[in-house]
């Protein structure tokens, strides 16, 4: 996996340490940038199936932050909402992201699982809450 880095403080050889115990996206390019932010940091990454890129973006000025990860669906049955067949009841983590690291890596795992999904698999790769259960289970 080629890695570009246009985040100042991690080189490509801090990023392969960084990542260097998780699963690895054949034929993709992984490219790490900053996120500039107007109210907050928050999460922000792509995985491009036509160009083979991961693309990580990390908030900067970097800060701790609290992120709501929804990470199950479970549908439920309404009376009261007879035309809407998929009503679901949502099920959250609460992530404390201290560094950048842990958003790079977190995002990384959520990302590589699109990657998974749709170039090993041959499945759609639009499986949200099951890319954020892989990203929860295995980024730190």
């Amino acid at each position: 996996m080629r890695i570009q880095s246009n985040l100042a403080g991690f080189s490509v050889s801090r990023l392969r340490r960084v990542l260097a115990d998780l699963p690895r996206a054949r034929g993709y390019r992984l490219t790490v940038k900053p996120l500039r932010y107007r109210t907050g940091p928050h999460l922000q990454a792509e995985c491009d199936y036509e160009t083979k890129t991961i693309t990580v973006q990390v908030p900067e000025p970097f800060r701790s932050f609290r992120q709501r990860i929804p990470y199950r669906a479970k549908r439920i049955k309404s009376r009261r909402q007879r035309g809407n067949a998929f009503a679901f009841r949502w099920f959250y983590r609460n992530i404390l992201f201290r560094t950048k690291t842990d958003v790079i890596r977190f995002l990384y795992c959520h990302e590589y699982y699109h990657y998974y999904l749709y170039e090993i698999l041959h499945k759609k790769g639009s499986a949200e809450t099951a890319c954020d259960r892989f990203a929860l289970e295995h980024f730190r």
